[in-house]
């Protein structure tokens, strides 16, 4: 493996972005179409609509907040112009953010319409786009960045191929100092004593299984019908040849490598604060609602092994589509960024394959756009906890 060279933005708090966005944050549902219409007038900045922020309470409210926070303190934001429907909350996640030392400003509909909030809020995306667009690249090391990682639309290939793709990248890089996240509690269930087995330490194994048993306990068993069989495995699975949950889980966990072991758990849309080293972060399996959350963590750069292929991108962060499945490789070309299927043909191996996924995030890093931007894939889907007041 070849010394990566590397560029990315320096934030205020010292750290590193690899993309530059204004961010144009919805704080409601109720305010997504003007802060459409501020992307409208500014181009170049960016809208996050979202479907949630109303008469939410307690840890859903708490997880909606420090979602919305996360997502524009991540550092592939430069700026952000939150809109809201009214003041109070709107100002919470413009102060949440301003703690990182960037830019940020809100504004509210009650009292002053969508007409005036969108002239005065363009006013201020203007600004802050133009201040954006000024700012410089400048090298960076390989300890700077935050690689997440989360599967989609697996197969027999996906254990096979490119999730060891991911963790080869993983037990290569994590020495060097990065920060790495894994997740997806439910499709863990089958290898958790695996899981268990590879954190730091017995006391954060625990941390870890108490985590895994409530989510099976207090979702999983509380809303179930007879089984999970419509949802894990899902039908793209199914197909894919993944009978099982337990067969899901054992590829699954090949993301993260054969050498690393995870420091610590995260909540949700946690940020990690035990410094550089792999993490767990409880989230769902679901692939959007997935990299959102670990894109709210702060992580700037995310690889997603897919087998049927999984076309999912996120609005801030790079999303990387691994594949080792020839077929998916020939029909949905345009969606993958590395194919590793030679590992299946014994044309490559894994290491080959983790040195090329190095390589591919290198050229992420540096501003070569990954499948999913070159498409518009935007997808950012809040985690909601339970029903609103």
């Amino acid at each position: 493996m070849k010394a990566m060279k590397l560029t990315g933005w320096r934030r205020e708090n010292g750290r590193v972005g690899v993309r530059n966005h204004v961010v144009i944050l919805p704080l409601d549902d109720l305010s997504n179409a003007a802060c459409e219409a501020v992307a409208n007038n500014v181009k170049g900045t960016l809208a996050i609509p979202h479907a949630y922020g109303r008469l939410q309470f307690g840890e859903d409210l708490e997880l909606h907040f420090r979602t919305l926070i996360g997502t524009g303190a991540n550092p592939n934001v430069a700026a952000v112009v939150v809109i809201g429907i009214e003041p109070s909350w709107t100002g919470r996640v413009v102060d949440g953010i301003r703690e990182t030392g960037k830019p940020a400003e809100g504004f509210w509909i009650e009292q002053n319409g969508d007409f005036n909030t969108i002239a005065n809020a363009s006013r201020k995306a203007k600004e802050f786009l133009q201040w954006a667009s000024e700012l410089k690249r400048e090298e960076i090391a390989v300890s700077d960045l935050w690689i997440s990682t989360k599967c989609g639309e697996s197969d027999t290939t996906t254990g096979l191929a490119s999730c060891p793709t991911v963790g080869n990248m993983y037990d290569k890089l994590i020495p060097q100092g990065i920060y790495g996240v894994f997740g997806e509690t439910s499709e863990i269930t089958g290898g958790e004593h695996l899981a268990r087995k590879r954190a730091i330490s017995p006391e954060i194994g625990e941390k870890w299984y108490a985590m895994w048993k409530a989510y099976q306990e207090e979702v999983i068993e509380a809303h179930k019908t007879d089984d999970l069989s419509d949802s894990q495995p899902t039908k793209g699975n199914i197909l894919g040849g993944l009978t099982t949950i337990e067969e899901k889980a054992l590829g699954n966990l090949e993301k993260i490598g054969h050498e690393c072991r995870f420091i610590d758990v995260l909540q949700p849309a946690e940020t990690p604060s035990q410094g550089p080293g792999l993490y767990y972060m409880d989230t769902s399996s679901a692939a959007a609602e997935c990299v959102t959350l670990m894109a709210a963590g702060g992580y700037v750069v995310h690889t997603f092994p897919t087998g049927q292929g999984n076309v999912i991108g996120n609005p801030i962060v790079p999303v990387i589509k691994i594949s080792g499945n020839p077929r998916t490789v020939r029909t949905m070309s345009e969606h993958i960024d590395l194919d590793v299927s030679g590992i299946l043909r014994r044309e490559m191996t894994i290491g080959e394959a983790g040195d090329g996924l190095i390589a591919m995030i290198e050229r992420t890093v540096n501003g070569r756009l990954t499948a999913a931007e070159a498409l518009g894939h935007r997808e950012f889907v809040m985690t909601k906890l339970y029903r609103s007041a």
